[in-house]
C-alpha cells in the first residue's frame, strides 16, 4: 500500500521537532540544543543567541554528525556551539 501511495502522490510526513534543551549560557551566548530524528538518528542541530547592540541576534546551526540518542545528540551540539562561539564569535551573526 505505501508504495502505491508514493506512486500516486502520497507524502511521507516530515519528521516532528524534538523539543530544545534548556539554555545554557556560555561566554555571554545563550547555546540551545535543538537535535531532531533523521532516518532513525538524531541530528546536530541548535541555536546561539546573543544580544548586540540592543538587538538580539541568533545563529541557526545543522551539522552532518548524527547520533544514536538524543542525549548524545545534545551533548555534542552543546560542545559543537562552544566551539563555534570560541571560533567565530560575533562574527556568526554577519
Amino acid at each position: 500500500m505505501s508504495f502505491l501511495k508514493s506512486l500516486f502522490g502520497g507524502r511521507a510526513s516530515a519528521p516532528a521537532p524534538a523539543p530544545e534543551s534548556e539554555p545554557v549560557e556560555y561566554k555571554g551566548y545563550v547555546i540551545r540544543a535543538a537535535p531532531f530524528q533523521n532516518g532513525g538518528q538524531y541530528q546536530t542541530a541548535g541555536t546561539i543567541e546573543r544580544e548586540v547592540e540592543g538587538v538580539r541576534k541568533e545563529h541557526r546551526f545543522i551539522r552532518a554528525d548524527s547520533h544514536a540518542s538524543r542525549d548524545d545528540a545534545v551533548s555534542f551540539t552543546l560542545s559543537k556551539a562552544r566551539q563555534i562561539v570560541d571560533l567565530q564569535g560575533d562574527r556568526m551573526f554577519d
